[in-house]
């Protein structure tokens, strides 16, 4: 590649002369102008093209990497996603979104679980099943995760109820064995909320949305 290079950069040079020696007379003899019209056709179109990314990036859609297996299969480690992160802003998450957040004991990370337990909600791991407000929740995905209960964590050990603040949610690894959630350090504020995760974008033998 460093040996191609100055040959493509000289056959450019060679292919574009013309237009070289135009532009450098232009911008020798009227350069006010040539400045001008650079920005007009290149530095304001790239402006505004970097404030939209950024606006979009930072009110409406946000990509994501995976570090962990605590999502498998769900998530991969490594896979690439994309944040919803405006749907919040009209109605309160449901349970089962993938939600993404400012993990609880230092806001400078971003977890990603699903959200098991709503506020207000009393939550209890029973044997693999998560029974919510008394009664086992059969449906997918919860119905496709064994989830285990910790002896060694402040929540969900056997046979505790757990009962989730108004402000707060419960949230779990899809992958228990290996997911450190809300089981260990408690609840998600709402304060902490990003968004929702609903597709994969990268590696392109993954991309798919996801429930």
């Amino acid at each position: 590649m460093i040996i191609w290079l100055p040959l493509v950069l000289l056959g450019l040079a060679i292919l574009y002369q013309r237009k070289l020696r135009e532009e450098w007379e232009f911008f020798t003899t009227r350069r006010r102008e040539w400045i001008y019209d650079k920005w007009k056709n290149w530095g304001e179109p790239f402006l505004v093209a970097a404030v939209l990314a950024l606006a979009i990036r930072t009110y409406l859609l946000g990509p994501y990497k995976i570090p962990t297996g605590s999502m498998r299969v769900t998530f991969l480690e490594g896979d690439r996603i994309f944040v919803d992160k405006i749907t919040y802003r009209f109605h309160s998450p449901e349970r089962g979104d993938i939600i993404v957040f400012k993990y609880p004991l230092d806001r400078k990370k971003d977890f990603v679980k699903r959200l098991a337990g709503l506020p207000g909600d009393t939550l209890e791991i029973r044997e693999g099943k998560l029974i919510v407000n008394g009664k086992p929740l059969e449906e997918a995905p919860f119905s496709e995760h064994y989830y285990y209960n910790r002896e060694d964590w402040d929540y969900a050990k056997a046979g505790q109820v757990i009962h989730v603040p108004l402000d707060s949610y419960f949230a779990l690894g899809d992958n228990s064995a290996q997911s450190s959630d809300s089981r260990n350090w408690g609840f998600v504020p709402k304060k902490n909320l990003i968004g929702r995760a609903f597709c994969i974008w990268w590696p392109l033998n993954r991309i798919k949305f996801v429930d």
